[in-house]
């Protein structure tokens, strides 16, 4: 495996996220992880799915970088009564026209902030499977194209509280990765209370780019330079889900391609024109451990499935760099 030489366009690349991570720190305090996720989901064109519970900052986090992006942004808080066409949109018929017109739903943005997904049932969820996968929607047998570059950012609560729904697994696997906030350090959270204390910060936040900004980067990431051998070790990950003995359920190929898109975006981050083994083991956990399920043994013996996941990369030995 060589290391090719750095492709021209990457430092456009870390310069732009350079500039996005710096805005949404000023906003978002010692999450550091959290925040180069939701990069990585951006530039590779996959969405983001945070889970955690009420109040650590999801729903920051999604606001925080679509303020960054000079686009539109729309914000669909899913509930109970939630409906699919509240969603994708409906027709409606205008009596002066005597035609039915569509009326776009919330998905029609750049970026779609879906607050609490998992507190709507699973059939208004799944109004969200087609312009995931495909960038549009259809309504009464028409196709509508979504905007590009089109992301959702999807927050939820854990299944264990009260009025939440599971995702279903269709919806899970069309999320790119999956992230946790987590409670902050004791540090961020007193930085916290002196300088967001008298207002929201967002109040205070300009766009540092826009969504052609966005494409350009999203292009130069995807012609970064990946070996076969991390392909094959792409592939090797991905197929160890399937026979592992604490999952029942491994990932689809499309987490092959997920993988393999969030590598190329870290390494273009990292201002690299090419992938190295770090940037598959390190993506692996938050790229496959949201679309796997646990057999019933692990289950029960209170394993998670990022440890699962874990253990079958530590299992695979990574190509040598040469």
């Amino acid at each position: 495996m060589t290391n090719a030489t750095t492709a021209p366009d990457v430092s456009a690349v870390t310069d732009l996220t350079a500039r996005l991570r710096g805005n949404i720190e000023r906003v978002i305090e010692g999450k550091p992880a959290a925040v180069d996720m939701a990069l990585v989901a951006l530039l590779a064109g996959g969405h983001l799915l945070i889970e955690d519970v009420p109040g650590v900052g999801k729903t920051m986090l999604a606001r925080t970088l679509a303020r960054s992006i000079d686009c539109s942004v729309r914000r669909i808080q899913f509930t109970a009564d939630l409906l699919p066409s509240d969603i994708t949109g409906v027709s409606v018929f205008n009596p002066q026209s005597r035609a039915f017109e569509f009326k776009p739903g919330g998905v029609f943005a750049h970026i779609v902030i879906g607050d609490e997904i998992n507190r709507a049932s699973p059939k208004t969820q799944s109004a969200l499977l087609e312009a995931m996968e495909e960038a549009h929607v259809s309504v009464d047998g028409t196709t509508h194209d979504l905007p590009t570059p089109f992301m959702v950012f999807a927050t939820q609560n854990p299944i264990e509280m009260q009025g939440t729904y599971p995702l279903p697994e269709a919806q899970r696997d069309r999320f790119m990765a999956s992230i946790s906030m987590g409670y902050p350090t004791r540090a961020a959270e007193v930085d916290m209370l002196e300088h967001h204390g008298a207002g929201n910060p967002l109040d205070a936040l300009s766009a540092v780019t826009d969504a052609a900004g966005v494409l350009e980067a999203r292009e130069a990431a995807g012609r970064v330079f990946v070996h076969p051998a991390l392909k094959d070790y792409v592939v090797e990950i991905v197929a160890g889900t399937r026979t592992a003995e604490s999952l029942r359920l491994g990932a689809s190929p499309r987490a092959s391609l997920h993988l393999l898109r969030a590598a190329r975006a870290r390494a273009a981050m990292d201002g690299r024109g090419y992938v190295i083994p770090e940037d598959v083991s390190s993506l692996a956990v938050p790229v496959l451990a949201h679309r796997v399920l646990l057999s019933h043994r692990a289950h029960t013996a209170q394993a998670s499935t990022a440890d699962a996941v874990a253990a079958i990369v530590a299992s695979i030995p990574a190509p040598r760099r040469t």
